[in-house]
């Protein structure tokens, strides 16, 4: 039976850490995969974090345009850290509303029930229009050349 990963999560070894300020220390941040460090990497989980939202389908193009704004805003200063977890903000928009779009409350794992795989298709299917509205900025953010060589580069030197 398939469990959630962050049971067995060890902190000590996680790449991102809440104490490090990434802004003043951006070469102890790690690109990582998908959305990992997201809400960890200080200052920018803040800067960002307050405008992710996927409550409906027109928050959620409120939510994700905002997040586009701060990532050409990064780039354009050369902050590659915070135009990659401004990327991975909207990628979690995109997973986080499709999970609620899949299961009822967000929740896939019964944790009364030694973590059984709770029932798809109970979800919101509203928040499904939430989820393509974060994927489609997430997908033009990747597609960026700018941050795409940015990204190829950071991997690359510091990982």
């Amino acid at each position: 039976m398939a469990q959630p990963n962050y049971l067995n999560f060890d902190k000590r070894s996680y790449a991102w850490k809440p104490e490090i300020d990434y802004r003043q220390q951006p070469e102890l941040y790690r690109v990582g995969k998908g959305e990992q460090g997201v809400l960890i990497c200080e200052p920018y989980k803040s800067e960002i974090g307050q405008y992710w939202r996927f409550r409906t389908k027109m928050i959620a193009e409120e939510s994700s345009e905002k997040i586009f704004e701060l990532f050409e805003k990064y780039l354009a200063a050369g902050d590659f850290v915070g135009a990659d977890m401004s990327r991975k903000y909207l990628q979690m928009g995109y997973t986080r509303a499709r999970r609620y779009a899949n299961y009822k409350g967000g929740r896939k794992y019964d944790a009364e029930r030694d973590y059984a795989l709770l029932e798809r298709g109970t979800g919101d299917p509203g928040k499904a229009e939430a989820a393509l509205v974060f994927y489609e900025k997430w997908k033009e953010a990747e597609a960026n050349l700018v941050y795409s060589a940015m990204k190829s580069d950071w991997k690359h030197a510091k990982g």
